[in-house]
């Protein structure tokens, strides 16, 4: 699968500047749809990062960047322990504090769910499919002061386990099974529609 989103091409914003800031999950999405380029949207997703890595790169990617709207997804990461073990409180401060950061700038912020997930193909014997819903209210909660507008992925995109419906998911053949985190291109589809409601009343 390519995710060449570092040296995507930088489209112009039409009138106001979105970015969509986050993981592999933004990243790739470029790479399946023209949902980018035909809104005049940034793509800032790198692959495998967790959120202590985004909140260090965020003030370059968003706020230099003088975004007037920042879509943030995020989270996905940390619970695969890509960079080591992490409690749910600082996966959810990290969130907390890029908002704060957008919101200091008069940046409008769209915080996104985290997709569902059952395990990990790359890390097994982790289940995050409770973690994540317990993240997502919160951050569903979190926006109700007024700081953000919360985005619902999951509720849609999840089957019978709170994983990633396989519809939205697409096969490994290294790992024989389906990927279960990455959308494929018609999840991406799906997320599109969702994002585009938000877009149109916050913008």
């Amino acid at each position: 699968m390519s995710a060449s989103n570092i040296d995507y091409k930088k489209n112009e914003a039409k009138e106001k500047k979105v970015i969509f800031f986050g993981n592999s999950i933004t990243q790739s999405w470029s790479d399946y749809t023209d949902f980018f380029s035909e809104n005049g949207y940034l793509n800032k997703g790198i692959s495998g990062q967790t959120t202590d890595q985004m909140l260090v790169r965020f003030k370059k990617d968003v706020v230099d960047e003088k975004a007037d709207c920042v879509v943030i997804l995020a989270g996905i990461n940390d619970l695969a322990e890509n960079n080591g073990p992490i409690t749910l409180d600082q996966i959810f401060e990290n969130i907390k504090s890029m908002v704060k950061i957008a919101n200091d700038n008069n940046i409008k912020v769209i915080l996104s769910s985290i997709l569902p997930a059952y395990e990990f193909l790359w890390n097994p014997g982790i289940y995050p499919s409770d973690d994540i819903i317990f993240l997502n209210k919160n951050l569903k909660d979190f926006s109700k002061s007024g700081n953000a507008t919360y985005v619902d992925y999951h509720t849609s995109m999840r089957d019978k386990r709170n994983g990633l419906k396989d519809d939205y998911t697409y096969w490994r053949e290294d790992f024989n099974g389906y990927d279960g985190v990455h959308p494929n291109k018609k999840g991406y589809m799906k997320m599109e529609r969702i994002i585009s409601k938000t877009l149109k009343r916050t913008l």
